[in-house]
């Protein structure tokens, strides 16, 4: 059968690191609060002529890079945005068109945090179906812009950042030891859709809006959710939490990174945890992290990796991976 396998990877961050003491100066908040109750110690800011196409561009092209690959030889693009550069045309067009890609099919995609789940999905979908050969998949975001800066409860969680994965139509034997993804699940359930939101919109008030969120009901959902979608990869393809060798989890907040790897019994030293350095980036925190891992030699060829993600609306996702 055919698999969407893991061909390269990449990562871009602004230049710009703005810590929880930098923090104090705007909102009134503390290190140590912010610390306590989230895990997150800094975050990265896009500056002016910083955007959420030009972070996926740096992603894209060090993993094409990483991959041995040019533009040419990619059939789609997938990029998993909630702070596009334009209501339209699509960021995956732009990045398409910075790339010099002048064929295939590029679009954005929309799923919030759980968003490169979905896209992964998504990429996996056409590679088995033979509708593309190789596919890129983009998480970018730059939440700093839709940010409420006199909001302490929520300006000090989120950055900014891209990352990217390739992947890759290859043969497979059908059996969890072959490499790729292996199964994906996707949930959602729109009757959580004002827990959290941005309150404006091009159909509503013309405008951009600020992130809202009730941080109490999304915790209280998250745990249970996450732990959802990612027993039903292990019923999918028969494994158990033994059978990770890495969870890569979105990075929202360390406590309940924790608490879903508790839940589950999974080691914590199996976790990979980026949000103490990234802060929550949405859609870009997946591959961030992925980045980070794969690229200082922990997720290593043929390990067994779980992804998962909640986010707004509520969307909630999981894919297991053989790297």
């Amino acid at each position: 059968m055919i698999r969407s396998v893991v061909r390269g990877f990449g990562a871009a961050l602004p230049k710009q690191v703005m810590t929880n003491k930098e923090m104090e100066s705007k909102v009134d908040t503390s290190d140590e609060w912010i610390v306590q109750r989230t895990g997150i110690r800094q975050r990265y800011i896009a500056s002016e002529g910083e955007t959420t196409a030009s972070l996926g561009e740096s992603a894209a092209r060090a993993a094409l890079a990483r991959a041995d690959l040019t533009a040419d030889d990619l059939d789609l693009i997938i990029v998993a945005t909630s702070t596009p550069d334009n209501t339209f045309p699509a960021t995956a067009v732009n990045i398409q068109n910075r790339l010099g890609m002048r064929h295939g099919a590029a679009f954005d995609l929309q799923a919030v945090c759980s968003g490169f789940v979905y896209a992964v999905a998504t990429a996996d979908a056409y590679i088995r179906g033979g509708l593309a050969k190789r596919a890129l998949v983009i998480g970018a975001e730059t939440f700093s812009r839709i940010l409420d800066w006199s909001d302490r409860t929520t300006c000090v969680l989120f950055g900014d950042g891209a990352g990217a994965i390739i992947l890759e139509a290859q043969e497979g034997a059908g059996t969890n030891a072959d490499r790729g993804v292996l199964t994906a699940q996707l949930r959602s359930d729109g009757i959580h859709g004002d827990k959290l939101y941005v309150d404006g919109g091009p159909s509503t008030t013309g405008t951009v809006g600020h992130l809202r969120m009730e941080g109490r009901e999304v915790f209280k959902h998250a745990v249970g959710m996450i732990t959802d979608v990612i027993e039903a990869a292990f019923e999918a393809t028969g494994t158990t939490a033994d059978d990770v060798d890495w969870l890569v989890p979105h990075q929202a907040n360390r406590r309940i990174i924790d608490g879903s790897a508790k839940k589950l019994g999974i080691p914590l030293d199996k976790v990979v945890v980026t949000v103490d350095v990234h802060g929550n980036t949405s859609a870009a925190s997946i591959p961030l992290a992925l980045d980070t891992a794969a690229a200082d030699g922990r997720i290593k060829k043929g390990d067994l990796v779980m992804l998962e993600a909640m986010g707004g609306g509520f969307t909630w996702g999981s894919v297991l991976i053989r790297w």
